[in-house]
């Protein structure tokens, strides 16, 4: 029990910290709210469209592909890391993995998901 009285100190401290920022930040805010801090915007100009328009689907769908494959990638370090110590068995998994990605890839680029229209 010994090895963890660090970082149980370390999370005590990381707790206590945030509750006394939140704290703090509650008593020193300002409390008064003007027509001008309760508009959609602060920047002085007129609302010129709908505030609540309809988002490009594209936006989310390179989104999500890039957490796919940055996830994925993640997944390589460790082999890139152990290199030869993981053996022959190891580099044929490693193999099998970037085939399935590049597969997946090409897939993605064959039905349009990668073009911006």
């Amino acid at each position: 029990m010994t090895e963890y009285v660090g970082v149980l100190l370390y999370i005590a401290i990381a707790v206590g910290l945030g509750i006394v920022i939140l704290f703090r930040s509650y008593k020193v805010r300002p409390r008064r709210l003007d027509l001008e801090k309760a508009t959609a915007y602060e920047c002085g100009f007129e609302p010129f469209g709908e505030a609540r328009s309809p988002f490009d689907i594209g936006f989310y769908l390179v989104a999500i592909l890039f957490l796919i494959f940055d996830i994925e990638v993640a997944f390589l370090l460790p082999w890139v890391l152990g290199g030869i110590s993981t053996g022959s068995s190891g580099f044929f998994a490693f193999l099998l993995f970037l085939v399935v990605l590049t597969i997946g890839f090409v897939f993605e680029w064959q039905k349009g998901a990668l073009e911006w229209s």
